[in-house]
């Protein structure tokens, strides 16, 4: 492994990167209307979506926690309003004072959990050289905390629920793309490869139940990027060669 971050004791350290990636995360948060939230990790530990909230709650964020746990647990359609609600502890009413339909509900649990993972990435990628890989250590984390309740990408779960032209998907398509976004910040050149490896390894895994293709996806993203840093470090080898004999 080679210290994509901070937290992982396997990964090692490295220094902070430049004030170009905080910028990135920045752009990506302004985007989206979402702000970037601090959280502390420790190794393969996630902070729990929407976990850091005062100690009395209101019914919204009661509502928004018990939809994060039921519709990645069960998927929306399988999921009641009533269900929602009894989880939450709270009155049905209160839930129709927070939110219009069922519907609005899933579209700011969506938005909740799409500012939630962005800063749960920044947080991943600080103090490391390889933050392409720091993105793959961010769901290593989820599928450990998940622990046998482990089901995947939940954005992606939820995204197979809808149609095409869902607003829905659109959520969650704007998201894998910001995700790419992040991995070509770092590996400009490999950034659609280490997408597709790691999408195709969260599905995979979540269908397993474990995190064992996750972690061999992590390890041959590596070498991908390890061989590119080689051929451009020969690359410059050559020219200087080059340059010397004339």
């Amino acid at each position: 492994m080679d210290g994509s971050s901070p937290a992982a004791g396997h990964h090692g350290r490295a220094p902070m990167r430049s004030r170009t990636r905080q910028l990135a995360f920045t752009r990506l948060s302004r985007q989206t209307g979402l702000h970037r939230r601090e959280v502390t990790l420790g190794p393969h530990r996630r902070p729990a979506l929407s976990s850091i909230t005062p100690r009395r709650r209101p019914a919204r964020a009661k509502l928004l926690a018990a939809a994060e746990e039921l519709f990645y647990a069960r998927g929306t359609a399988a999921t009641g309003i009533d269900a929602v609600t009894e989880h939450a502890n709270v009155a049905r009413k209160s839930l129709y004072n927070n939110f219009a339909s069922k519907d609005e509900l899933i579209a700011a649990w969506l938005e909740q959990r799409h500012a939630d993972w962005l800063a749960f990435y920044a947080a991943r990628c600080d103090g490391t050289t390889r933050p392409a890989l720091a993105v793959f250590d961010a769901y290593l984390d989820h599928a450990a905390s998940s622990g046998p309740d482990f089901r995947g990408c939940g954005l992606l779960n939820t995204a197979a629920e809808y149609p095409a032209d869902s607003p829905v998907r659109g959520v969650v398509r704007r998201h894998k793309e910001e995700v790419e976004q992040l991995l070509a910040e770092d590996a400009p050149e490999d950034a659609e490869l280490l997408s597709y490896l790691l999408e195709g390894a969260v599905t995979r895994a979540g269908l397993d139940g474990t995190p064992d293709r996750l972690q061999r996806a992590r390890d041959m993203a590596s070498t991908i990027l390890a061989a590119r840093q080689s051929t451009a470090h020969q690359v410059a080898q050559e020219s200087t060669t080059r340059q010397a004999d004339e």
